[in-house]
C-alpha cells in the first residue's frame, strides 16, 4: 500500500458536497454529523466568507482518499486513534505486545516445567 494512513484525505465515498466534512471526520473519528454542524454553525456564526474560502481551498489541496485504505472498520478506528493521540495507541500496542509475551511465557512454563499431577498419574499406572 503506498497510501499513507496518517494523512488527510478528501473522502468522496461518504461526501454531501467535496468530501471536506467528511474528510475531516474520517482524519478526527468524530462523527460526520457534528462536522457539518459545526462547520455551519461557524458559517452563520460570523465566518462566513473564511470558512467556505477554507473549505474550498481544503477541497482544492487535499487528495481523494484512496479506496481500500484501511481493511476494515477496525482498522480505520485504530488509525483514527494514531492519528489523534499516537502517544497512547503506541502505549496500547506496547500493553498488547507485553499481554502477548506474558501468555507465551505462561505457555512456555506449562510445557517445560514438570507436570507433576500427570507424572503422578503414570506413576500409579505402573
Amino acid at each position: 500500500m503506498s497510501a499513507s494512513r496518517t494523512k488527510f484525505y478528501l473522502d468522496k465515498q461518504n461526501a454531501k458536497w467535496l468530501g471536506v466534512c467528511s474528510g475531516i471526520a474520517d482524519y478526527t473519528g468524530v462523527d460526520v454529523t457534528w462536522v457539518r454542524v459545526g462547520a455551519v454553525v461557524l458559517t452563520l456564526a460570523g465566518g462566513f466568507p473564511w470558512t467556505l474560502i477554507a473549505y474550498w481551498l481544503v477541497a482544492w489541496m487535499a487528495e481523494p482518499k484512496p479506496l481500500g485504505l484501511y481493511e476494515g472498520p477496525e482498522d480505520a478506528k485504530f488509525w483514527q486513534g494514531v492519528r489523534s493521540n499516537p502517544k497512547r495507541s503506541a502505549h496500547e500496542v506496547r500493553s498488547k505486545f507485553r499481554d502477548i509475551d506474558r501468555r507465551l511465557a505462561d505457555i512456555e512454563m506449562y510445557y517445560t516445567s514438570r507436570n507433576t499431577r500427570l507424572a503422578d498419574e503414570i506413576d500409579a499406572l505402573r
